[in-house]
């Protein structure tokens, strides 16, 4: 049986979003046509892949299966279109990408990209995300993956590609004590992670102390495997050998942040909307290293 890529990619954006709204305004297209473009898939596979209220959208166990399998066809369907089309785009791509991101597997989809593609010119920066911004801003950068705080108008040359949790991580065995300051490893400002776990632990009156200040990734995964302290990773992004303090810790919950590709309206359209397409449509999980 054959899946309609606009269905698979339209399922995906509210399966990544849980928001049929979101779904909608990332993709650019009206809300009822997101609604039909489920029913008709849900229809094709003869069962529900969302379970749906008024409040809340979740996934069926089928709809999680999809995803993988909607991932899969349009990551086919990107690479055939590429091997047909690819060797006509040229130019220059200037791509920002966080630290973190840059040790998942995403150097991979680099990778593949630039042999789709190899008339393109892909200039790589790493940076954290209120850098990247102000270079895409500034007219220095042509596409980023940054980091963003949820809700941040990032329309309409934003596209999200994962909602992820925050949490604290560090070695297994950290003690805290609950009514003791938090060791705290942190990025150098400006960092949105430093600044959501800050505001965090003010905001219900918990001491904190920093322990360690680092300029990239490779110092946080160093400092808080030395046991300096703990912390703070998108859930998604957090590497295998780290966990998050057991509840006795007291520690509060971190809010969320948006995965977020942010494209720069002055630059070439056709680059940056077919690295775009790769990154959304790759079946590879983000999830980083043990480096």
């Amino acid at each position: 049986m054959a899946y309609d890529p606009d269905q698979l990619r339209t399922f995906l954006a509210v399966a990544q979003s849980l928001s049929f709204t979101q779904a909608a305004e990332r993709l650019g297209i009206r809300q009822p046509t997101v609604s039909q473009h489920i029913r008709k898939l849900e229809a094709a596979v003869g069962r529900p892949l969302f379970v749906r209220d008024t409040r809340t959208v979740t996934l069926t166990a089928d709809g999680e299966a999809m995803a993988g399998f909607a991932r899969t066809i349009l990551a086919a369907h990107e690479e055939a279109v590429g091997y047909f089309t690819g060797s006509e785009l040229r130019g220059r791509l200037r791509f920002g990408v966080t630290d973190d991101l840059a040790l998942t597997p995403l150097p991979r989809i680099l990778r593949d990209f630039r042999q789709l593609y190899p008339r393109i010119d892909l200039e790589l920066t790493v940076a954290q995300s209120p850098n990247l911004l102000r270079r895409v801003e500034s007219g220095h950068l042509d596409l980023a993956y940054v980091k963003h705080s949820v809700g941040a108008a990032t329309e309409p040359n934003g596209r999200l590609v994962r909602r992820d949790p925050l949490v604290w991580a560090g070695i297994s065995g950290t003690r805290i004590a609950p009514d003791g300051p938090v060791p705290l490893v942190a990025y150098q400002a400006p960092s949105l992670s430093r600044m959501l776990g800050v505001q965090t632990l003010e905001s219900v009156g918990r001491p904190y102390r920093v322990t360690c200040i680092v300029r990239g990734v490779n110092g946080v995964l160093a400092a808080v495997r030395a046991g300096l302290g703990i912390a703070i990773f998108a859930h998604s992004l957090m590497p295998a050998d780290l966990v998050e303090p057991p509840p006795s810790a007291g520690l509060p919950e971190l809010p969320s942040i948006d995965l977020v590709l942010i494209t720069n309206p002055r630059a070439a359209k056709e680059p940056a909307e077919a690295l775009t397409a790769a990154i959304l449509g790759s079946n590879a999980p983000l999830k980083p290293s043990n480096t």
